[in-house]
């Protein structure tokens, strides 16, 4: 493997842990449209994927349309479920410390929400604006890899010696077509799936540095 010189991180899941407060949010939304879908199975199926994406698949799932306004609605349930106490991902803050390499952050939620969750979480201070990028800044969303492309063209960053960092499957397939190297935390359950998409996976933050030899 080439010396990794950059580091791409997606926010959910990767820096925060709001991956399956957020889907749980839509979960008890869309019940009463009688949706009735297992939060495991939905995180699985959503994370990483555009809100509107997501919504329109539980709408199917529903069989008739939810409100107009049912998306602003969920941002403002989601912000208030955030505010409520979420986490910073074991060992991030370490690894964060620790690192020499540039790095920035590229998510598919909205700036707003990603900055949000940094400061909640006080990593906030390690992304300097200018190295938070959204995927509502180019109207490209994952499994498309133009949100890690855009950022690494705005950081000098190399694809081929970037790693990107990430948790989810749209996520994992976008660094593959964008030809990054890509690195996903996972559980035991979700490895395999992971790797066989071109993911080296592993369980927890402290182990990123030996494997991206850093």
């Amino acid at each position: 493997m080439d010396k990794i010189t950059s580091i791409i991180f997606d926010c959910d899941g990767v820096l925060v842990d709001t991956e399956r407060a957020m889907i749980s949010v839509l979960l008890e939304m869309t019940l009463e449209f009688g949706v009735n879908m297992e939060l495991d199975e939905a995180v699985k199926a959503f994370s990483g994927r555009q809100i509107l994406e997501t919504i329109a698949a539980l709408q199917t799932s529903a069989g008739r349309p939810f409100p107009e306004n049912f998306e602003q609605d969920f941002r403002v349930r989601a912000y208030d479920r955030f505010r409520q106490g979420i986490e910073a991902v074991p060992g991030i803050h370490e690894l964060l410390d620790r690192l020499k390499v540039p790095y920035c952050v590229a998510s598919s939620g909205p700036k707003e929400k990603i900055a949000l969750n940094l400061k909640l979480t006080g990593l906030l201070g390690y992304f300097p604006e200018h190295h938070i990028f959204s995927s509502y800044e180019i109207n490209s969303w994952k499994p498309d890899p133009g949100i890690f492309l855009h950022a690494a063209d705005f950081m000098g960053f190399h694809p081929h010696t970037t790693a990107v960092v990430e948790d989810s499957i749209a996520g994992v397939e976008a660094a593959v077509k964008g030809g990054f190297k890509v690195f996903a935390i996972a559980n035991e359950q979700d490895r395999h799936e992971l790797a066989a998409r071109g993911a080296t996976t592993f369980g927890h933050m402290r182990e990123l540095p030996d494997l991206l030899k850093l």
